[in-house]
């Protein structure tokens, strides 16, 4: 029910005034323990409280505040956090650099007027043109890595005239109607088939499925755009193509005229030991897409980059592909300007391959010893996948590091391949601590699989 301006006013002080306060008292803490879960299962989605990890225990967790490779809640209590918001926090939380860059900006001001000319959405381009491979140029600028994925397909549409899309199974792309028709998981499709239609879904990995497609749609008269594809899936089980698969798939769309849409969303920015994914295999895609660690871990920013000559159709009308009003605003940009410096100047991507190289071995090694819990561990980098037998026992492993106040990937329905993904900045004495809560679990879950 409406309330009065009155009561509105006083919400929003009452809201401000923890927002505010430096330090919180013994009752404020409870206070907003007993809100959060409250508002949430009243103004939210209640749902989303049943399926977290903290539901084995209690719902008192609320986050509060982080810094480098930990958060802790109102109370104090600590977090490893090994999920790294599935990819934001390459940088850690709140890194120094970024928020510095982030609240002098703030200074000056916040958002643009739209009409001037806001140069940090052009200082942006120009570094993400000289950052990216090959000739990927020009750049544009929105709130999230589904939304730079709509971009590239009204893209790939507008300078092709084609129509048909070329994805995977598995492959997640998002979950807005254009994302979600190339997104490759049935969970999130069923519930709104029809999609936008013309997307083809082959099996991951296999160029040979590709082309073969392809063909098949240009057989029938119908026309190809583009193919969208991960470097590394994600979401789909952190599942790693051949060594080939990305130069075939460069040599397929040159040969049958259509555009290679790599999306980095989660693999950019060092995330997989290289830059970019695709740094990997040495291909230069049309368009890349990125996202999540994009905004140096402080602010929301995605991009959609591409070659020259794709932006063509745009001359006459700029606003053709899209207008989004706080996409490459200067708050999110003043974030990913220092949130590239700070990856370069530190060497993330380095630290993302050694310390990913560190933590795959000591898991091949439990694996290898429990091969009836886990079945597989396979990653690159600081993107990590344990795959267990069924999904109930990765779900138990996460309620059970969480117990441990370790963050991984896997939920409740999404649990047979746990991510870790923690940042680069993560500490080789906090990585060890993870490692062996892993062991321990994974060792007493095994004493009773057997005696089950």
């Amino acid at each position: 029910m409406r309330k009065s301006k009155e009561q509105c006013l006083q919400s929003a002080e009452n809201i401000l005034s923890l927002i505010q306060s430096e330090t919180l008292s013994e009752e404020q803490k409870e206070q907003v323990v007993e809100d959060s879960v409250y508002n949430f299962e009243n103004y939210v989605n209640k749902a989303i409280l049943k399926h977290r990890k903290a539901a084995s225990t209690d719902f008192s967790f609320v986050e509060w505040e982080d810094e480098g490779a930990v958060f802790r809640d109102t109370k104090g209590k600590e977090f490893i956090d090994c999920l790294g918001g599935y990819g934001v926090y390459l940088l850690g939380h709140r890194h120094p650099k970024v928020v510095k860059a982030v609240e002098s900006q703030l200074k000056r001001y916040a958002l643009h007027s739209q009409e001037l000319v806001d140069p940090l959405r052009g200082y942006l381009s120009k570094l993400v043109a000289e950052m990216t491979p090959g000739d990927l140029r020009y750049s544009y600028f929105v709130n999230c890595g589904t939304e730079a994925n709509e971009m590239a397909l009204k893209l790939a549409r507008l300078h092709t005239g084609k129509k048909w899309f070329i994805s995977t199974v598995g492959g997640f792309h998002g979950k807005t109607m254009g994302s979600l028709s190339a997104t490759g998981k049935a969970d999130f499709r069923k519930p709104y088939v029809p999609l936008i239609q013309q997307f083809q879904h082959v099996e991951y990995g296999d160029a040979d499925a590709v082309e073969k497609a392809i063909r098949h749609l240009q057989a029938v008269g119908e026309t190809v755009a583009g193919v969208i594809v991960e470097p590394v899936q994600g979401e789909g089980g952190v599942n790693i193509p051949p060594s080939d698969y990305f130069p075939r798939l460069r040599e397929i769309c040159d040969q049958y005229d259509c555009l290679l849409i790599v999306d980095e969303v989660q693999t950019g920015m060092g995330r997989t030991g290289k830059l970019f994914g695709v740094d990997h295999y040495d291909v230069v895609p049309d368009i890349m897409t990125l996202a999540k660690a994009f905004g140096g871990g402080v602010m929301p920013i995605g991009a959609m980059v591409a070659r020259e000559h794709l932006w063509e159709k745009m001359e006459e009308n700029p606003f053709l592909l899209g207008s989004s009003t706080f996409g490459g605003n200067p708050l999110c940009c003043a974030g990913a300007i220092a949130g590239i410096k700070t990856i370069l100047e530190e060497n993330i991507p380095e630290q993302a391959a050694e310390k990913g190289e560190y933590i795959l071995n000591k898991l091949k090694d439990i694996q290898a010893r429990f091969p009836e819990i886990m079945t597989d561990v396979r990653g690159i980098g600081l993107l990590i996948g344990m795959q267990f037998a069924d999904n109930d026992l990765g779900f138990e492993l996460a309620k059970k590091l969480f117990d441990d106040h370790i963050l991984v990937g896997g939920t409740l329905n999404n649990a047979r391949v746990i991510r870790i993904e923690p940042p680069a900045v993560i500490s080789y004495e906090q990585i060890d601590t993870v490692l062996y809560a892993i062991e321990k679990h994974i060792s007493a879950m095994a004493k009773s699989y057997i005696h089950a």
